[in-house]
């Protein structure tokens, strides 16, 4: 079973809870970061050297970082709990609600297999990252984790709900997020004892972010030869959900070109593979797996996956977005490699219409030739990819819960 174990958390105390946490930066343009980085006592004014700053010294920068965060933590607008397991819980403004655990989980355990992923990451951004990590020791996110439903986890989160949340914040979309903190022994042993029996956990997002962190220990470990294993820069905070307190929605693509191809050139090599039926005008969101919408010259198409290239022996041809990366994105548009190209755009959804309703108008606007909805990636299907250490194509899966930053940190020092 795969390590998770409490920490001292670090939070905004009471009187800046709502003025210190803050959505992802790449949520936001430069010059929203811009803005809100004049906010005093935030997130962003913390990182400012960083993501504003004009000076090309980027170790200085970083070392601000830090200086920046100690004296918050001196100045008190920071504070640090004794080691504590976390109970975490989002309540969305369509009544969806999410909770989990927050905790950390070994680079060890990346590393040898139990805590498994199903895509591929850039070494670029994993460099970039670890550099990050390597000067201002904070990780201020966690990393997303999934495991199969324990029905003993539940019942101890259930109890401990009842309980007075130590942050209660409500953010900018309307999202309530509340945070209990678990730092008696017995409850802390009991939540381990049930914890020892999840066999693995699954990276549903954030793989940049625990490679990252796997390559700054690395580095740290190959420096420090007596290490113990038990090092700080040796854990990533995590927050592990169920499979009942998780929703994979749909992740669409956008081609901006046809590879030369005339309209009636691209439709006749569609149906080599694909069977064709035409839905008119209205928005299709794809009914089930292995039916594809497709928005093309102002008409939906229902595009249904050939029963005889689904038996081909490959481990992938259960994911839509893999036969339709294979069977129209390279063997039709002439894409090699989708990671690396700018013939193709990306579009998160809902699992509703609302995202098959996007592709229509961007495609209808010229921004686009051709546009697929694709039903979204199954539960049961990440975990079989990620157990059998096969890569998805980029941008399989667009996962809820969606985190804040900086509503609870790590302290890698």
């Amino acid at each position: 079973m795969p390590i998770f174990k409490p920490f001292r958390g670090i939070r905004p105390s009471e009187e800046f809870v709502d003025i210190f946490p803050t959505h992802p930066l790449d949520n936001f343009s430069q010059e929203e970061i811009n803005k809100k980085s004049q906010v005093e006592s935030s997130y962003i004014q913390m990182v400012k050297p960083y993501v504003v700053s004009k000076s090309k010294d980027l170790d200085r920068n970083l070392r601000k970082i830090r200086t920046n965060f100690e004296e918050l933590l001196a100045e008190r607008k920071l504070v640090q709990d004794n080691s504590s397991y976390y109970l975490y819980e989002q309540f969305l403004p369509n009544k969806s609600i999410f909770r989990g655990l927050l905790g950390l989980v070994s680079v060890e355990d990346f590393w040898n297999g139990k805590i498994k992923k199903h895509e591929s990451t850039l070494t670029h951004r994993k460099e970039k990252l670890a550099y990050y990590l390597e000067k201002v020791n904070v990780q201020a996110e966690p990393v997303l984790l999934t495991y199969m439903a324990n029905p003993k986890v539940e019942l101890l989160m259930n109890h401990e709900e009842k309980n007075v949340p130590i942050l209660n914040y409500l953010d900018d979309n309307g999202t309530r997020h509340k945070i209990w903190r678990i730092d008696n022994r017995l409850k802390m042993l009991q939540f381990k004892e049930v914890l020892e029996q999840i066999d693995s956990f699954y990276i549903a997002d954030g793989h940049h972010r625990i490679g990252s962190t796997a390559l700054h220990a690395k580095r740290q470990q190959d420096k420090n030869k007596k290490q113990t294993g038990s090092e700080p820069y040796n854990y990533v905070f995590s927050f592990i959900v169920s499979n009942q307190s998780i929703k994979i929605h749909d992740y669409n693509r956008f081609i901006h070109d046809l590879n030369g191809l005339s309209d009636e050139e691209f439709l006749k090599k569609i149906e080599k593979n694909f069977l064709i039926h035409d839905k008119g005008i209205q928005p299709y969101f794809p009914s089930q797996k292995f039916h594809i919408s497709m928005y093309f010259k102002g008409r939906f198409y229902s595009l249904h996956v050939k029963h005889d290239f689904r038996k081909q022996p490959n481990e992938l041809n259960d994911l839509d977005h893999y036969l339709l990366e294979e069977y129209i994105i390279k063997d039709i548009l002439g894409i090699e490699n989708p990671k690396t190209t700018d013939k193709i755009s990306y579009l998160k959804g809902n699992s509703t219409i609302q995202g098959i309703q996007t592709i229509k108008e961007r495609v209808d606007s010229g921004e686009a030739k051709v546009g697929f909805g694709i039903f979204p990636v199954s539960f049961n299907d990440l975990l079989k990819v990620s157990d059998q250490n096969i890569k998805m194509p980029p941008k399989c899966t667009y996962i809820e819960p969606k985190l804040v930053t900086a509503l609870l940190m790590y302290d890698m020092k």
